[in-house]
C-alpha cells in the first residue's frame, strides 16, 4: 500500500504512514467515519423511501392535470373540490375528458391486526384514469362491493395475497360492508398507508356514507393529444376560482414531496439527521487529524526547518483524511446496505441505496474530512519551528 501511495502522490505518503503507524487509533477512526456515513446514509435512504412512496401515489393514475383544494398540500390532506367545477374545465380549450377522484383510508382489521388502506373511488366509466396495469384488472370493479387490493400490502401474507384472482376472490370486511376482493395489483406502502385499494366511486360511496358524491377529493384531467398540460393549466387557472389548486400531476406530486420534506416533522427530522451526521463526521475527522497533528509536532518542525512550506503540511493532512474517507466509506456503505435490506424487511418501504446517493456521500466524506484537515493545520501554519520544538 505504500508503494503503490507513493507512485500516486510522487513522494513518500507521510500521512499514511503516519496513520498506521498507531494501528488502533486507525481503526478507530475508521470507525468513527463510517459511523457517521451510516448515520448520513440511513437518514438520506429513509427520506429517499418516502419521496418514492409519495411519487408511487400519483402514479397510480394517469392523468394530465389534477384539480384539488386550495389547502390541498398532500394528496390525502385538504378539503373536497365541488364537481361542478369538472363540468366548468371540460369547456375549457385543450381538455379532453375529466373525471373525479375520491380517496380516504379505512381499516382492514383481521385476527393478527390491522392494516390501514387507502381507498380510491373512480368512476367506472372513467377506468381510464387508474394506471395502464391497474387498468387492466379493474373491470370487476364496476360491481358493487368489489375491489382491487395492492399486493405490496404491509402486514399481510404475499402468498396470500398472490393467490388472489377473478377465479378465487377474497371476501373481507371493511367498514361494516362485506367486501370481494377480485384481483389484486402491485402498488406500494408509504408512511400513511399499509397499503391501497382501489374501487369505484359508487362502492367508496356506501363504504364512506358521510361522503356525497358532488364532492370529490381531486379533479383529474386529460388533455386532448399534441396539447401541452401546462398550457392548459394556465387556462384552467384563468377560468376557474383562485382558491383552487390547478397543477400538472407531476407539479402536484413535486409538490407534495416538497411539502413533506420542508413542513412536516417527518422530512425535517430526517434532513436534521443528515445535518447532524455531517456534523458528528466534521467533529470526528477534525478531532482524529488535530491528535495526530499534536502527536507529531517534532516531525512538523523538522521539516518547517528544512524549508517545508504550509502547502507541503496541507498535504500531508489532506493524505491522511482521503484515506480516513476511503477506510471509512467503504464500511459505511456496506453496514448501510444491510441495515437499508432490513429496514425495507421490516416495513415494506423501498429501500434503495442508490449509486449516486453513495457517490455523493463520498464526494461529501472527502470535502469534511479535507475541511477538518484544513483546521488542524491552522496551528501548525502559523507556528516557527523553534516553538514547535
Amino acid at each position: 500500500m505504500t508503494k503503490v501511495l507513493a507512485r500516486l502522490i510522487g513522494r513518500m505518503p507521510v500521512g499514511w504512514l503516519q496513520l498506521v503507524h498507531n494501528k488502533g487509533r486507525l481503526a478507530a477512526a475508521v470507525a468513527g467515519v463510517a459511523f457517521a456515513i451510516v448515520l448520513v446514509l440511513v437518514q438520506l435512504g429513509i427520506s429517499g423511501s418516502m419521496n418514492r412512496t409519495i411519487q408511487a401515489g400519483y402514479q397510480l393514475y394517469d392523468a394530465d392535470i389534477m384539480i384539488s383544494a386550495e389547502d390541498a398540500n398532500t394528496i390525502t390532506e385538504g378539503g373536497n373540490v365541488a364537481r361542478q367545477w369538472l363540468l366548468h374545465a371540460l369547456a375549457v380549450d385543450g381538455v379532453a375528458s375529466g373525471t373525479g377522484l375520491f380517496l380516504a383510508t379505512i381499516e382492514w382489521s383481521e385476527l393478527d391486526g390491522d392494516t390501514t388502506l387507502l381507498a380510491s373511488g373512480i368512476d367506472i366509466q372513467r377506468l381510464d384514469y387508474l394506471a395502464p396495469a391497474i387498468e387492466a384488472a379493474a373491470g370487476p370493479i364496476r360491481l358493487p362491493d368489489v375491489a382491487l387490493l395492492d399486493s405490496q400490502s404491509r402486514g399481510q401474507d404475499p402468498e396470500r395475497l398472490a393467490g388472489i384472482s377473478p377465479q378465487s376472490p377474497l371476501r373481507i370486511e371493511l367498514g361494516g360492508r362485506r367486501v370481494m376482493i377480485a384481483d389484486t395489483f402491485e402498488g406500494t406502502t408509504s408512511f400513511s398507508a399499509d397499503g391501497n385499494l382501489v374501487i369505484s366511486d359508487q362502492t367508496f360511496l356506501r363504504l364512506f356514507p358521510q361522503r356525497v358524491s358532488g364532492a370529490p377529493d381531486h379533479i383529474l384531467l386529460k388533455t386532448d393529444p399534441g396539447v401541452s398540460p401546462i398550457a392548459v393549466v394556465e387556462r384552467l387557472r384563468l377560468a376557474l376560482p383562485d382558491y383552487l389548486r390547478i397543477r400538472t400531476l407531476e407539479q402536484a406530486a413535486a409538490g407534495d414531496q416538497n411539502y413533506q420534506n420542508t413542513e412536516r416533522p417527518t422530512g425535517l427530522i430526517f434532513g436534521f439527521g443528515v445535518v447532524m451526521g455531517i456534523l458528528v463526521g466534521l467533529v470526528i475527522v477534525y478531532q482524529i487529524l488535530a491528535t495526530d497533528v499534536a502527536d507529531h509536532m517534532g516531525e512538523y518542525a523538522t521539516f518547517k526547518a528544512m524549508g517545508y512550506g504550509s502547502g507541503f503540511f496541507f498535504g500531508v493532512v489532506f493524505e491522511e483524511a482521503v484515506v480516513l474517507a476511503i477506510l471509512g466509506f467503504i464500511p459505511g456503505v456496506i453496514i448501510s446496505w444491510g441495515l437499508y435490506t432490513l429496514l425495507e424487511a421490516m416495513t415494506a418501504l423501498p429501500m434503495i441505496l442508490e449509486p449516486n446517493t453513495a457517490i455523493m456521500v463520498f464526494l461529501g466524506t472527502l470535502f469534511a474530512c479535507t475541511i477538518s484537515g484544513a483546521f488542524a493545520t491552522r496551528k501548525l501554519n502559523a507556528a516557527d519551528p523553534a516553538d514547535l520544538f
